[in-house]
């Protein structure tokens, strides 16, 4: 039986779970690996309304803004139901967040009470004191932690709300009876690719409207392991979705997170692209260091796969259709598949429950599904999972939705797009310079399907605005349409696939139009290239910054030279000029002006927090600012091809 609760806000959600799901698990915080400590939906609530008594004592008004600066675990999801019940909203970064990021957002969003999740974080704040003149109380998360001087601990301002509930305090649920669904539920300042960070004022009806949209079939016996960055908006809507069906919540981490997958057995959780990038670099490192026969038995298993899904695609019209198909050529082909589906099937059955289970295993073995987001999940990596029988439903958004736009479904997998638009979700494809809307257009061939531009988008989920920002506001929310500044197109069966950034685009001294994020993809599926940046915006041709895989290097002749060396060495750049040349070629379908034409290797990985997002998109601005000797060094002389 599937059942998912609908609330007029958060707070009610919060409630109606407590009374519907009580003393069932909602979440979970791991002690070991076959070990962990469950919290009821009814404990939660409770707890929830302790804290938020206790925050009103201290001070927090309806509507405030009280900072939430952590990562995932339970005191997380604890301080939120509080900030949620206070009729507050909250302002949530992770740990990473820069001293620079600490001053601007606490002072811009007017925080005067901030929890902190570590003693590291508690004495960042305290350092800048002097730079938050209205930050009144510091608040520590970590139980087994001991704050400093001035700071408090969340479960002593619990335990003071827990007395003044005693004593018959209910300013608590008079909040909650207050909160409008127009009301903020959260400030989130978007870590960015380009820049200052924006205040994503999200209110309650926003969230809502996520919770009873999402496509999913879902029920109280599910387990959903959490992973990504809790403070994110996908991350959270997953959360509050899970908390919706009587779900449970395991709160694991990137360190832990394959030991939790095969114990935990999650059926369904939220995923970021690299967390797949780097399982397929497990699956296959493992797969060649095996036995010859173990290999033969894999390709056979996989090439079985592929023909048995393809067919399967084919015969449910569920394959990509960029362009249109007449259906005479459509109905041709459909006996070439069926039978190829009959024929393979029984070979198939065979080797998926003697192969291909194995690797399943490795995703827990219960998944049901996973819902992708935060970035394009690469083609390869997406066919590759779906093959195997891991479903891996790539969406589309941004935290100015709150933020799923569109989404696949089971009913709806469509590889290679983010799926078909959420109930009461409009989507728009326009000219990208004059705003003419290129789908849906009578006028167009096919209603404009197929046609490239900029993604507009109107519905439920769409943003309040950003926080003391109206002229950008109103740049980017016209008439109720919200532009992305992402570039996709409308598919012949009804989905929308994603085509790169708008601001993203280099454009070359030559005039062409280059996206770079499908070449970096390309680029990435070498063995030897962990992560590269194309580069060339008004120059004559591409270049690209690599971070090759060191190690591929040290296991060939190379093992004792240091990632510095390495970058120097010869040997290295002749492997990474063959790669680019093989892989971004006419060949592969890659026009002349995208070709790579040089190359700088980086020494240093990019890092999260530095040149990298929470999930894992390039910050281009500051990767641009950090090499600039490498790029003008780049350009300096034409292709040299170094």
């Amino acid at each position: 039986m599937y059942y998912r609760i609908k609330a007029e806000n958060l707070a009610q959600l919060y409630q109606k779970a407590a009374d519907k799901f009580e003393s069932m698990p909602a979440f979970a915080t791991r002690q070991s690996a076959f070990n962990w400590t469950p919290v009821s939906f009814r404990e939660m609530n409770n707890l929830g309304l302790d804290l938020a008594t206790g925050l009103i004592d201290l001070g927090v008004k309806s509507r405030d803004h009280v900072g939430l600066f952590g990562d995932n675990r339970l005191e997380w999801m604890l301080a939120d139901y509080a900030v949620q019940f206070c009729g507050a909203a909250d302002v949530p970064r992770g740990r990473d967040i820069s001293d620079d990021e600490i001053v601007y957002i606490v002072n811009h969003a007017g925080i005067e009470v901030a929890f902190v999740e570590t003693i590291k974080l508690q004495n960042r704040f305290i350092g800048l004191s002097d730079q938050l003149p209205g930050l009144k109380e510091i608040i520590l998360l970590d139980p087994k932690a001991e704050p400093a001087s001035g700071v408090k601990k969340l479960w002593d301002v619990l335990d003071r709300g827990s007395q003044l509930r005693k004593q018959g305090d209910r300013r608590a649920e008079e909040r909650i009876a207050g909160i409008r669904p127009d009301d903020l539920f959260t400030l989130i300042y978007t870590s960015g690719t380009t820049g200052q960070p924006k205040g994503v004022m999200l209110t309650h009806s926003n969230m809502t409207s996520q919770v009873e949209n999402l496509p999913g079939y879902h029920n109280c016996n599910d387990r959903v392991l959490s992973v990504l960055p809790i403070w994110h908006i996908f991350e959270r809507v997953i959360e509050m979705y899970t908390i919706s069906f009587g779900g449970c919540t395991y709160y694991s981490s990137v360190l832990t997170l394959g030991d939790d997958m095969k114990n935990v057995e999650p059926t369904f959780m939220a995923s970021a692209p690299r967390l797949w990038e780097k399982l397929h670099e497990r699956i296959i490192k493992n797969i060649k260091a095996s036995h010859p026969v173990r290999q033969v038995l894999f390709h056979i298993a996989y090439f079985l796969s592929k023909q048995y899904q393809n067919s399967l695609y084919y015969l449910y019209n569920k394959y990509l259709k960029i362009k249109p198909q007449a259906a005479w050529k459509h109905w041709l082909l459909m006996p070439f598949h069926a039978v190829r589906w009959a024929l393979v099937m029984p070979w198939y059955g065979f080797f998926n429950a003697a192969v291909l289970e194995r690797i399943r295993l490795g995703a827990g073995g219960s998944l049901k599904a996973t819902i992708s987001g935060g970035g394009a999940l690469p083609i390869h990596i997406d066919r590759f999972f779906n093959n195997v029988g891991i479903p891996v439903l790539e969406g589309y958004g941004m935290t100015e939705t709150s933020p799923v736009i569109s989404v696949r479904s089971h009913d709806n997998l469509v590889v290679g797009t983010v799926g078909p638009f959420l109930k009461d979700t409009e989507v728009h494809i326009c000219d990208q310079e004059t705003g003419e809307v290129l789908y849906p257009n009578q006028n167009l061939p096919y209603d404009g399907k197929g046609i490239r531009g900029e993604i507009w988008v109107r519905g439920p989920q769409v943003m309040k605005g950003y926080y003391k920002q109206e002229e950008l506001t109103a740049q980017t929310i016209k008439d109720g349409w919200l532009r992305t500044g992402d570039l996709g197109m409308i598919t012949h069966n009804d989905c929308l696939k994603i085509l790169g950034r708008c601001k993203a685009t280099i454009v070359l001294s030559s005039g062409e139009n280059v996206e770079p994020e499908p070449i970096e993809m390309r680029l990435q599926q070498s063995r030897f290239i962990d992560q590269c940046m194309v580069v060339g915006q008004d120059k004559r041709y591409l270049g690209a910054l690599i971070v090759p895989v060191w190690e591929e290097f040290r296991n060939n002749g190379h093992g004792k030279m240091s990632d510095i060396e390495l970058s120097q060495n010869e040997d290295v750049r002749k492997v990474i000029r063959r790669e680019i040349k093989n892989m971004i070629s006419p060949s592969s379908g890659f026009k002349s002006f995208e070709q790579i034409r040089d190359f700088r290797i980086l020494p240093n990985s990019f890092q999260i927090g530095e040149e990298l997002t929470n999930l894992h998109k390039i910050k281009r601005h500051v990767v641009e600012e950090r090499y600039k000797s490498e790029l003008s060094e780049l350009y300096a002389n034409g292709s040299s091809q170094k």
